[in-house]
């Protein structure tokens, strides 16, 4: 370690800086500074980047003037953002809902064996999406979709989403499950796509829930 003089210290916690802006407002801006990019990602694959650009905007908004009720307890704020993203999410339902049909109208790719359901999901762009898939979210209700998009696109963990929503993780299980299946049923009678599809992601979801994001 000879001539080495600089000291490396952790970065500061969520709960940490969330506390501090309470008293420092500008301290704040560390949280926009981390989260901003997924946050923006997530709405613009629900809704367009256009959206997108207000729900990210409104999201830290309304974040920041509620810090106050944020428990640190939770340590990571990734949920409740993502939490509050999808509430402002669904003031928006019905043009959710046409941008998944829009999609869903989109030439089919050149590829008709990929699996679809959660897997693609994970991967797909905003514009990216497979039409096929894009049908399916269409028809799934609110809830559902809420619950099979912040684990697929948000990457958040069953207790995460049960923090973002407000709701018991055995619902959050329940909704995933009937989502998932749901998808499978539209997925599996379309264009030959495997019916089993999605089902890979179902251990990394294990994973996730298991070990957490810190």
């Amino acid at each position: 370690m000879g001539g080495m003089t600089g000291v490396y210290t952790e970065p500061e916690g969520d709960a940490s800086i969330v506390a501090r802006s309470r008293t420092e407002p500008e301290a704040f801006a560390a949280v926009f500074d981390r989260y901003a990019t997924d946050v923006h990602r997530y709405a613009a694959r629900r809704l367009g980047d256009e959206a997108a650009d207000d729900i990210m905007a409104e999201t830290f908004t309304t974040a920041f003037r509620l810090r106050d009720r944020f428990d640190p307890e939770r340590g990571d704020v990734r949920p409740w953002l993502f939490g509050i993203a999808t509430h402002l999410v669904s003031r928006h339902r019905r043009a959710e809902a046409r941008r998944f049909r829009a999609l869903s109208r989109l030439p089919a790719p050149a590829e008709t064996d990929e699996p679809l359901a959660d897997r693609v999901a994970a991967r797909a762009t905003a514009d990216g999406v497979r039409r096929e898939l894009a049908t399916a979210l269409a028809r799934l209700s609110p809830a559902l979709r809420d619950v099979l998009l912040l684990v697929a696109w948000a990457d958040l963990a069953y207790e995460e989403v049960a923090q973002a929503l407000d709701v018991p993780v055995g619902t959050v299980r329940s909704r995933l499950h009937r989502a998932r299946g749901r998808l499978r049923k539209e997925l599996g009678a379309s264009g030959g796509v495997r019916a089993a599809a999605g089902t890979e992601t179902g251990h990394a979801d294990e994973g996730r829930k298991e070990r957490g994001h810190g």
